[in-house]
């Protein structure tokens, strides 16, 4: 009887440290798989939902994430303006669900959907827009070219179109300098 008992004490000891041993792997895989997920794919989870994203210069910018690619995302703000915000000048966000999105590989084709892409859409476009700077630069016109690391914006008042005459002037701006761009409708200055 004391035999039985012993080994059932040993066996007790065993399952209990093998599950104990369990738990910590499981909980280290756990954070080695969080520590791979990049905040692209942390937010991918949370398209459709209200947003507050802290910008780099801009300060703190609200509206429902639309869109992700690959260095950018994409907010639907008030009067469904919308507002490109480069990811290289987020530093925080709030709003974010529970589930994260499965990672993505850069293709190919992801890889060129960047925000020089995006700007170009813009550009293409002939939209009127507000650029935001990492240094709190706020700029107002129409872009009018996309070069491989800078912006060409020309500058006038949000409710003329870009003619000739209203342009004050032409900043070649450097994509890395760009927090956030903002479509921009006639009398919104």
């Amino acid at each position: 009887m004391r035999w039985q008992q012993l080994f059932a004490d040993l066996q007790a000891q065993f399952e209990a440290a093998e599950e104990a041993e369990s738990r910590a792997e499981w909980a280290s895989r756990a954070r080695a798989e969080t520590g791979a997920v990049r905040l692209v794919d942390r937010l991918g989870g949370s398209v459709g939902a209200q947003l507050v994203v802290t910008c780099r210069g801009a300060g703190r910018i609200t509206g429902v994430l639309t869109e992700l690619g690959a260095d950018w995302l994409l907010l639907a703000g008030e009067r469904d303006r919308e507002q490109l915000v480069a990811a290289g000048a987020v530093r925080a966000v709030a709003g974010l669900g529970r589930w994260t999105a499965p990672a993505r590989e850069d293709g190919a084709v992801r890889a060129r959907l960047d925000l020089r892409r995006a700007l170009r859409g813009l550009a293409r476009d002939r939209s009127v827009v507000q650029v935001l700077l990492d240094d709190g630069t706020v700029l107002i016109g129409t872009i009018d070219r996309v070069g491989a690391d800078y912006v060409e914006l020309a500058e006038h008042h949000a409710d003329e179109p870009r003619r000739p005459g209203a342009v004050r002037q032409v900043h070649a701006v450097v994509i890395d300098a760009v927090a956030v761009v903002r479509t921009l409708a006639p009398g919104w200055d």
